[in-house]
């Protein structure tokens, strides 16, 4: 603590108050030339506002000063100017550097002015070590209470953007009209993208991914329109994710058991939403560690689209198989389906199932047998074909 005396004589408090206005002045200039990030802020009529607020802060650590307070324990007003300060270098976006450094340079630029003058007005060696040590301790707390404005302000920009661009995200996976969706992107001060790519993923791996991916990906939270409990899914809308940035994309994603949807123009989020949200409920899965790519899997996605109706199909266009065996039956199946896949090339059957062309001769001649002249009918063999393309 410090000691509760009179820490300068009048003469040299006197002498100190007489040299705030023309310090001040001489702090501004050195800060504008020492600190570049101030160098137009400090100028003009702005200029003249810091020299007045530099002169307020030296008044007040000298009334503590030479009053006998604790001059390393600024009052409130001083603390809260400070911290008002910090906050507003957050908003204008300068880092704690550029307000650090201003102060050192303010510090060092008023000790050696008043120090000079204090001696000259008779202060001892030892009230001018301890003038240093309340000087510096002086500016160290104000340094403490402008950072702490700034990391406020850091934190509670940082928040309300959040915010924003999470409800940005929900407005584009509801398909808010494109006037809402302006206002919000604008709000949010979030640059419209060509185009956006939904990717749904388990909760726990979202804050990986956002990570490995493209920085302006929004995120939107878990309770997704449409989903129902067993598919909950955390969504993310990737920006211009086409052509070789979708490869990369998918890449990034392998082993989180992801679904990606389609590139959609940025307003038409929801298209991509919707088609990964339906891959999802449809039961689509990853391969291996691959994510689903809906683009590759469309097919899959038009024969399930239906499930009851496909199941019925099945049942109907393969009824001429029922009295087989299981094991006939499955052999007769795998080779009509790759008939109907190489438009009955027997070559490429037989290569395809390891198989003699003669055996790709035979099984074809019993199937025939089983069907009759319906193998050549057009529709017959559209049915099998969606009967048999997703097995």
């Amino acid at each position: 603590m410090v000691p509760q005396q009179e820490t300068f004589s009048p003469e040299v408090a006197s002498a100190l108050r007489g040299e705030l206005t023309p310090v001040a002045e001489q702090t501004v200039a050195a800060i504008v030339v020492e600190v570049p990030s101030y160098a137009e802020a400090f100028r003009g009529p702005m200029g003249r506002k810091i020299e007045g607020a530099v002169e307020l802060a030296l008044g007040g650590f000298l009334e503590l000063a030479t009053g006998g307070a604790d001059a390393s324990r600024p009052v409130d007003p001083a603390i809260e100017g400070a911290y008002v300060l910090g906050r507003g270098e957050a908003r204008t976006g300068r880092s704690m550097d550029a307000l650090l450094s201003a102060y050192r340079v303010g510090a060092r630029v008023a000790w050696r002015h008043l120090s000079e003058r204090a001696v000259a007005a008779g202060m001892s060696a030892a009230t001018l070590a301890r003038f240093a040590e309340l000087v510096f301790a002086y500016i160290d707390q104000l340094s403490a209470a402008s950072a702490s404005g700034h990391a406020d302000q850091l934190a509670a920009s940082g928040r309300v953007r959040r915010r924003h661009l999470e409800r940005l995200a929900e407005l584009l996976v509801t398909g808010a009209p494109p006037y809402e969706l302006h206002v919000a992107a604008e709000r949010a001060d979030w640059t419209p993208p060509r185009t956006l790519t939904a990717v749904l993923l388990p909760p726990s791996g979202a804050r990986d991914a956002v990570a490995v991916i493209d920085a302006r990906t929004l995120q939107a939270g878990e309770d997704l329109p449409g989903a129902e409990p067993s598919t909950e899914r955390a969504v993310l809308l990737v920006p211009d994710a086409e052509g070789f940035a979708r490869a990369a994309l998918l890449t990034s994603l392998t082993g989180r058991g992801a679904v990606v949807g389609p590139a959609r123009p940025w307003q038409d989020a929801r298209s991509s939403y919707s088609r990964a949200l339906r891959a999802l409920q449809l039961g689509l899965t990853p391969e291996g560690e691959t994510p689903v790519d809906t683009e590759v899997r469309l097919a899959e996605l038009v024969l399930r689209a239906d499930g009851e109706a496909l199941t019925d199909l099945r049942a109907q266009v393969l009824a001429p198989l029922d009295d087989l065996g299981p094991g006939p039956r499955e052999k007769l199946l795998e080779t009509l389906r790759s008939w109907l896949l190489h438009h009955g090339r027997r070559e490429q059957v037989a290569a395809e199932l390891f198989v003699h062309p003669q055996t790709v001769r035979y099984r074809m001649g019993q199937l025939r047998d089983l069907y009759g002249k319906r193998l050549d009918d057009p529709q017959t063999v559209l049915e099998l074909t969606l009967a048999l393309g997703a097995r």
